[in-house]
């Protein structure tokens, strides 16, 4: 056995997904803006930082979407330096409770929440951005790239939240169209691939969201 077996899915539709990535930078806020609008969710990124270099997910994902203002919750914590949760808190002298996280009321169902980084990624010195995702209680898309190094980042990502018995909606392919890689993932990684989001531009701009979030499955179909 390569993986070790993944988590059954609920039986019903949950309150909501965990958006999380092989990486940083590896297309989560243009994911969860896409699905965002496709289901007419919630959006909710509980950590946000580098606030000093950009102005944040939250308000790119309100402009891409273009759903109303009550569709997208304001992040629990915002953080200016372009590091880890746990460094730019301890920069900033801020202290992160995520044990104390519970997930918002939300007014559109479902929820789609954004994490920071990848699986790995430090909130404090006790407890990484995985641990969050299993005491939130949501199963987990996974967002990867399409090319050369996704099989081992994807199942290496796979494998972790496999162990930690958090279930896996699907994963998401951004880039060039390798089909051939999204083939070895399903079938290696024991997961479904639920969509390709072909290359964008740097800038995507909503009409490029709408067009693919019209080709995403509705959300009572994905259970």
């Amino acid at each position: 056995m390569l993986l070790h077996s993944p988590p059954p899915l609920p039986q019903a539709a949950p309150k909501g997904v965990f958006i999380t990535g092989t990486d940083t930078g590896i297309g989560k806020t243009l994911t969860s803006a896409i699905l965002t609008k496709a289901w007419k969710g919630t959006y909710w990124k509980p950590f946000q930082t580098g606030l000093a270099e950009e102005t944040g997910d939250t308000p790119t994902v309100q402009h891409l979407t273009g759903l109303p203002a009550d569709h997208i919750l304001p992040p629990t914590y915002a953080l200016q330096a372009p590091l880890s949760p746990a460094a730019a808190s301890a920069l900033e002298g801020v202290t992160l409770e995520p044990e104390r996280l519970t997930l918002p009321d939300c007014p559109h169902a479902p929820l789609i929440v954004e994490g920071a980084g990848g699986l790995m990624v430090p909130l404090t010195d006790e407890m990484l951005m995985i641990d969050l995702i299993a005491r939130l209680n949501l199963p987990v898309i996974l967002v990867t790239r399409s090319g050369l190094g996704t099989i081992n980042h994807t199942l290496l990502s796979l494998e972790a939240l496999y162990q930690r018995g958090i279930p896996v909606l699907g994963f998401i392919t951004n880039g060039p169209a390798s089909p051939q890689n999204s083939q070895t993932l399903e079938r290696l990684g024991q997961c479904r691939a639920l969509h390709h989001i072909p290359a964008l531009p740097s800038a995507p701009e909503a009409k490029d969201i709408n067009q693919i979030a019209a080709q995403i499955p509705s959300w009572k179909r994905l259970w």
